[in-house]
């Protein structure tokens, strides 16, 4: 257990979050009016009765349900203002989004539609908030390579025009399932993205092994790896993690609440071994909404099972800016926040 004084401290600390899916931080409650106002029938009448679920199997449905609300650009809108706020309200400082319209592509929604929607929310939640978001365009792999060239052609095609919102769009990424998907098949649209000076990362490593980690890398260009939970099944690539300070964007309490197949508690949970090891492994909540998780709670679960101090803390907070995707003025910047912050609000006899 940690103390009140340190969990208040924890809150109020800037914290950069680089693995967060924008349509996982719904609230029910807007899960609900969404769906009311679209006409979507939903599986339970009492919204904090929706997100429930077994395992990652059973999540992805409920990921899928949340998506499904999404059907107009004022709903896109809703969702990133009401993320950004909420996220502010747990010291989140900067966050890089995932947002996945595979889905939605495919029923006819428009790509710039939705990137000028979420931009707008995001926008105005930037003017109410000490908090910046960026986005990342993640590839659905359930909707295979040849959709995610197509998403990347489609969103270059934005940005050569300039639409909307198309500027904070800063890379690309790749979710949904492993099981059974080389990566190396993505390459084409990576390779689009890396032409056009786009950041790549990508969803590896939680349900794959090692080697898919390491294809990331050496095939996509991925600039850093979001879960990697399996790299120590490759001592060669750990150590090449280390060197080159590939980062990793971690969620431990996700993980243990999505996933207890692979990870059924924090005590079992690699992301100390991860530090210990000299890893530039992050701390993030993935799909807050749906979990029942903020970043309070993620750093202040990590602390109490890990016994991290104060000053553990501070440095995963300041690893979070080393791998993020601002510009250099911007990561000085906020490195600079976070460490006057420390000081003020270190808890006493910490």
């Amino acid at each position: 257990m940690i103390t009140a004084a340190m969990r208040e401290a924890v809150r109020a600390l800037p914290k950069v979050e680089l693995h967060c899916h924008i349509e996982g931080t719904m609230r029910a409650s807007t899960v609900a009016a969404l769906a009311n106002r679209n006409g979507i029938a939903l599986p339970a009448t009492d919204p904090n009765d929706l997100y429930t679920y077994e395992n990652l199997t059973g999540f992805l449905e409920v990921f899928w349900l949340v998506q499904s609300v999404l059907c107009e650009p004022d709903d896109w809108e809703q969702l990133a203002y009401e993320s950004l706020v909420d996220g502010a309200d747990h010291g989140l400082a900067h966050r890089e989004a995932f947002f996945t319209p595979a889905r939605h592509l495919a029923a006819g929604q428009d790509l710039g539609t939705i990137i000028a929607a979420l931009d707008r929310g995001l926008s105005r939640a930037e003017r109410e908030t000490a908090a910046t978001c960026t986005l990342i365009l993640d590839f659905d792999r359930a909707y295979g390579p040849t959709a995610a060239v197509e998403q990347a052609e489609a969103l270059l095609e934005l940005r050569r025009t300039a639409r909307p919102g198309t500027a904070r769009v800063v890379g690309v990424g790749m979710d949904s399932t492993e099981l059974g998907i080389d990566p190396a098949t993505f390459k084409p649209a990576y390779a689009i993205a890396a032409r056009a000076g786009l950041r790549r990362t990508a969803h590896q490593g939680e349900n794959s092994p090692a080697s898919a980690i390491a294809t990331a890398v050496d095939v996509l260009g991925c600039e850093r790896i979001d879960h990697g939970i399996s790299i120590f099944g490759d001592p060669e690539l750990v150590a090449r993690f280390v060197d080159a300070r590939i980062p990793l964007t971690v969620c431990p309490n996700a993980n243990v609440r999505i996933n207890p197949d692979v990870c059924a508690s924090l005590a079992e949970h690699v992301f100390p071994r991860m530090r210990a090891t000299g890893l530039l492994a992050t701390l993030n909540t993935d799909d807050p909404g749906l979990t029942d998780l903020d970043l309070t709670q993620e750093y202040a679960n990590v602390a109490a099972a890990y016994d991290y101090s104060w000053d553990d803390l501070v440095a995963i907070a300041h690893d979070g800016v080393e791998s993020s995707w601002l510009d250099a003025d911007n990561r000085r910047a906020l490195a600079r926040r976070i460490t006057a912050a420390a000081g003020d609000l270190r808890p006493e006899g910490s």
